[in-house]
């Protein structure tokens, strides 16, 4: 029987001068070598010889399709277009692979890999032909084929197929699991929309109480000049004696009020004043309509 050399470490008492300490270790010790995995490295071969075959037709089809394209663009953009058919059977071979274990949802792939190929080889063969040399297409296009056929051949090896029941089984863990996943980004996107919602109320609340306390300081220090005074209090006495009607709209009664303030009155007054007639807005879209009605008369007197 074939053994192979292991070291192991363990702890062991030591004592020196009646000191008792637990010390390392290590020790060489023979254990069976088991036998060699011959399938798993077959598997391992077939797998690597596949892929060189699959690197060795992308680039012969690129060359070639590439040639062909290059009678009528630029190399760069020849090339480049050539390297899409390949990559196309290539990319759903990687599809096919990521799915070996679903065969419902590996069918797609698996078909959609067949045509392109087909697609692909019909390019091959067409440079040969424009060349005057068909064989040298069919030859050329045979490469690819090759290389889909060895990588049909490795997911045959790859491949675990699961019974009926099985894979009703490993269906149903699998949505779960899918929707699971798929709920991470949609909570995302709720949190973000109440995170947005929140810091715009707070925007307005932190608006609404800036208005009223510069109002409430407005009212605090009034101007020491008789003028001013005489200004401020005409307000105080519109908001005593105005009376906003209540079949109009709120840009409306907004305008209203700000006429009746003597004009270009603070927002916070203005919504304080509609509160005491019964129509409750806010700060912010006072200040709004405010702009906005500010603009239509800058217009209509440039027009003018």
């Amino acid at each position: 029987m074939r053994t192979r050399t292991v070291r192991r470490s363990r702890l062991a008492p030591h004592t020196i001068d009646g000191e008792t300490e637990l010390v390392l270790i290590h020790e060489d010790i023979e254990v069976p070598r088991p036998p060699r995995d011959w399938d798993r490295t077959v598997r391992s071969g077939i797998t690597v010889a596949a892929v060189a075959l699959v690197v060795v037709s992308l680039v012969w089809s690129t060359a070639s399709i590439g040639d062909l394209l290059a009678a009528a663009v630029v190399a760069p953009a020849a090339y480049g277009a050539a390297a899409a058919f390949d990559l196309a059977w290539v990319l759903c071979m990687a599809a096919e692979w990521l799915c070996r274990y679903d065969r419902r949802r590996g069918r797609l792939p698996r078909w959609a890999g067949h045509l392109a190929l087909l697609v692909a080889m019909g390019a091959i063969y067409a440079h040969g032909h424009a060349l005057g040399l068909p064989v040298v297409g069919v030859v050329g296009a045979v490469v690819s084929g090759i290389a889909k056929g060895a990588w049909t051949v490795v997911m045959i090896v790859q491949a675990r197929p699961l019974d009926a029941r099985t894979q009703q089984w490993y269906e149903q863990r699998r949505a779960k699991l899918d929707g699971r996943l798929a709920m991470i980004p949609l909570q995302r996107e709720l949190q973000r929309g109440e995170a947005l919602i929140e810091a715009e109320a707070a925007a307005l609340s932190a608006n609404s109480e800036s208005g009223g306390a510069s109002t409430a300081h407005h009212d605090a220090h009034p101007d020491a000049s008789g003028a001013s005074g005489d200004a401020d209090d005409a307000p105080g006495d519109a908001e005593n004696v105005v009376s906003i009607p209540r079949d109009v709209t709120k840009t409306a009664a907004i305008m209203a009020a700000d006429s009746a303030l003597g004009g270009d009155a603070p927002p916070a007054k203005i919504a304080h004043l509609l509160a005491q007639q019964g129509l409750a807005v806010d700060t912010a879209y006072v200040r709004t309509v405010q702009s906005r009605e500010a603009r239509k008369t800058a217009r209509g007197s440039g027009g003018t």
